[in-house]
């Protein structure tokens, strides 16, 4: 496998458009790394340029001690797995994962230790002598996977590989990908893994780092965990968990040495122990720190608010509602409704909001501020 290195990658269309803006990462040896974002945000045309599906304006592109900027695809050590999968309909799966070996010239007793080697690793032996159109969604995407492993290429690349799967085959196939990730690693074999996805689920699921783009500049590289206790700015904490966090416009205030948000006309008193400075501000709070029975721990402030709807999800129940003019959303246990199923649309409640558990952005670069 390979580290994977980028400096000031730059791409920019014949009409003057410019998608990527000098992106600057490292993508280490063996490590799984996910690129997520928003639809136009570049992230499959940053994994195209990898692959050399696309071309590079400016910048350097290095796989391993190689600068690959002018190469093309099959001579860059990469792999890639695409959303359609792609498979030849007129060949069995053996075939499908053989074609590209018996291509390079590959011995035919390397080929099928090769082919073996992944069907097992992929729990598909018994699909060997199948066509394409005899295979599930599922089936067929782990072929395509295959397809890529017996290459054993220096980095792979999926673009959206799930995004044709139903629900639960996505979450099936999450955890057999992150598996064989592990298990190539534990055998010796580690695999430099780039993998683009829309959707923050299978990025936080998946990841080992993950870098947030939007309109081609990144944002933050990190943890799952860090990003999520730690955006670097208001993009990455909107963006980043399920459901997003409420984030709104605000002012802090500062009477005497206590500090007051006024959040959707709503006055809110702030521990001692949030510091920021008075102003605008943007607030965030995540919906797992609201709640709506009050919390014997901690410093949960009683806030009024009036009743949206509820939406329920089964052990938990999203409740949605208004502080003031500042729509917010609570996620909260399924038996820890109180009296809430009794109310209807507009009725006043009270939630608890652990305010220690703030983030604060600044109001005009979005960038996250000290507490």
């Amino acid at each position: 496998m390979a580290q994977l290195t980028l400096q000031g990658l730059q791409k920019t269309y014949p009409n003057g458009f410019q998608a990527v803006h000098g992106v600057d990462l490292q993508v280490r040896d063996g490590e799984f790394m996910v690129f997520v974002g928003p639809s136009g945000c570049a992230k499959s045309t940053l994994l195209r340029m990898i692959a050399g599906l696309e071309s590079i304006t400016g910048g350097e592109l290095r796989i391993g001690e190689r600068v690959v900027n002018s190469l093309p695809p099959k001579q860059r050590g990469i792999a890639m797995v695409f959303q359609n999968y792609a498979l030849y309909p007129h060949m069995k799966v053996y075939d499908n994962l053989a074609f590209g070996l018996r291509l390079s010239g590959v011995s035919k007793t390397e080929v099928d230790q090769r082919v073996r080697h992944a069907a097992q690793l992929l729990e598909m032996e018994h699909l060997l002598d199948r066509y394409p159109k005899q295979l599930s969604g599922g089936q067929a995407q782990r072929v395509a996977v295959g397809r890529a492993i017996v290459k054993k290429p220096e980095v792979f690349l999926f673009d959206e590989p799930l995004s044709n799967l139903d629900a639960k085959l996505r979450a099936n196939m999450r955890v057999r990908l992150t598996e064989l990730h592990r298990t190539l690693r534990e055998a010796g074999q580690p695999a430099t893994v780039v993998y683009v996805t829309h959707d923050q689920v299978e990025a936080m699921t998946m990841g080992e780092r993950i870098c947030v783009l939007k309109e081609g500049v990144i944002q933050q590289v990190d943890t799952p965990t860090a990003l999520y206790d730690r955006p670097a700015n208001a993009f990455v904490a909107g963006f980043i968990g399920s459901p997003e966090m409420n984030l709104h416009e605000a002012e802090l205030l500062a009477e005497g040495d206590t500090r007051v948000l006024q959040l959707g006309g709503v006055r809110l008193p702030l521990p001692a122990r949030v510091a920021v400075a008075p102003g605008r501000v943007r607030f965030g709070l995540r919906p797992e720190h609201l709640s709506v029975l009050s919390r014997a721990q901690g410093d949960a402030l009683a806030v009024p608010a009036t009743l949206r709807f509820l939406e329920h999800m089964g052990n938990e129940v999203f409740v949605h509602a208004d502080i003031g003019s500042a729509a917010v959303t609570a996620r909260v246990p399924a038996d820890q409704l109180g009296e809430l199923p009794r109310l209807g649309r507009g009725d006043s409640f009270v939630l608890h909001a652990q305010m220690a558990a703030s983030h604060w952005f600044d109001a005009d670069s979005g960038l996250r501020l000290a507490a």
